[in-house]
């Protein structure tokens, strides 16, 4: 059956049966996959925006190559400006093994420069059963170690109709995304796997990508903020919000919807930080709720609405990846879900951040610091233009 097909069967872009679930990074993440690697009898991709050949990298990678060395066919596509400094031995051992290993290639690439769209999206598949969509990528930061806690970071665990969804799209990111009708052994494998009997989901899988011409993630934030009716609660790295977003967070405080935004207090790019710290002052005035993690680095990309949906994935809530990278979320319709991340997220909101009030902001606020922030701000907002708007002009 052609790609194009397996669209039909859903409602409102929903499957009916799959079964999702919640991951905490760290640790869990990467035992989730490794498990997901050693069980695979016919197929895996794994595709993400950083692969390192660091303790991690290597561990899921030996789980790779031994997969490939028992017959199981084995894709591994990291981006090509992110992970470009793997070591061409790593890739060579992972290729010896029965690998397939690609770079995603940007439009334009010289030894001197590096523009176009850039692989984003983390999602690992196998044999058509089992999928995990989240924010982590492949290298240290992520999990957790002796003396170390990882980067705050979710994802969730797919079985069921979405799970051949998302073999397609690797597929076809594989292959290039390719014009024309292709067949693919999704529904071969897809045939094999047991049936959700309890516990589905509601799932659709949502894409950014300007080539292509999709906005499905920005679509389901407007969604969300639009249709909300009493709260919503992301949690976001790396966020300034464009006009468009920030016209739906304002609407929606406007009509008394309660808006909780997580963010990072320690980044692991300073600039961003304090480019973000320059929008408090709009969000506190417009009664909307910030809270900064004081553990490690945050680096999830997830927002919860109403206690009924949730969209989780690569998406951060920038320009960048509205309109450059390519990104991948899930859109999750179930109550009891929701309800589950809404707790962790209030215990996080409790026990591991500052409530950034306006008297306290106000109070810090001194004129050298209203100065960098305004200073990172633009020098941000002005790298977002340059990257997402001269380049894709010039495509």
């Amino acid at each position: 059956m052609a790609w194009q097909a397996d669209r039909i069967r859903h409602s409102g872009g929903y499957t009916a049966n799959s079964k999702i679930t919640f991951i905490r990074g760290g640790a869990s993440y990467f035992n989730e996959m490794l498990q997901i690697i050693n069980n695979a009898k016919q197929s895996v991709h794994l595709q993400t925006y950083i692969f390192d050949a660091d303790s991690t990298g290597r561990q899921v990678a030996g789980a790779l190559m031994r997969a490939a060395q028992r017959g199981v066919k084995v894709y591994i596509m990291p981006d090509g400006y992110a992970s470009r400094l793997l070591p061409a031995s790593f890739i060579a051992e992972l290729k010896k093994s029965g690998v397939h290993f690609r770079f995603f290639e940007p439009l334009f690439k010289s030894r001197y420069f590096y523009f176009g769209r850039r692989l984003h999206h983390k999602v690992i598949v196998a044999d058509t059963r089992y999928a995990m969509v989240g924010g982590l990528n492949i290298t240290d930061r992520y999990n957790d170690r002796p003396g170390y806690a990882a980067w705050l970071d979710f994802a969730v665990l797919a079985e069921g109709e979405i799970v051949k969804d998302l073999c397609v799209l690797c597929w076809k990111t594989w292959k290039g995304f390719p014009s024309k009708k292709i067949k693919l052994p999704c529904d071969q494998e897809f045939q094999l796997a047991p049936a959700i009997t309890d516990g589905a989901s509601k799932v659709r899988m949502r894409i950014n990508d300007w080539v292509r011409n999709k906005n499905e993630i920005s679509n389901s934030y407007v969604e969300m903020l639009k249709t909300a009716k009493s709260h919503v609660t992301i949690l976001s790295s790396y966020f300034l919000p464009g006009k468009t977003f920030r016209k739906k967070l304002l609407l929606a405080a406007e009509r008394g919807i309660r808006i909780n935004i997580i963010l990072a207090g320690l980044s692991d790019i300073k600039l961003a930080k304090y480019a973000e710290r320059y929008i408090y002052d709009w969000m506190l005035t417009n009664n909307i709720n910030i809270y900064e993690y004081q553990g490690n680095v945050l680096h999830g990309k997830v927002s919860v609405c109403d206690s009924s949906w949730l969209t989780i994935g690569s998406y951060n809530i920038n320009n960048i990846s509205a309109r450059a990278s390519i990104e991948l979320n899930l859109d999750i319709r179930d109550e009891n879900l929701a309800a589950e991340v809404e707790a962790i997220f209030e215990g996080i909101m409790q026990e591991d951040c500052i409530r950034i009030t306006k008297s306290a902001f106000e109070q810090k606020r001194n004129i050298v610091r209203r100065f960098a922030w305004w200073g990172a701000y633009q020098t941000v907002k002005g790298l977002i233009y340059l990257f997402t708007f001269y380049f894709r002009k010039q495509s």
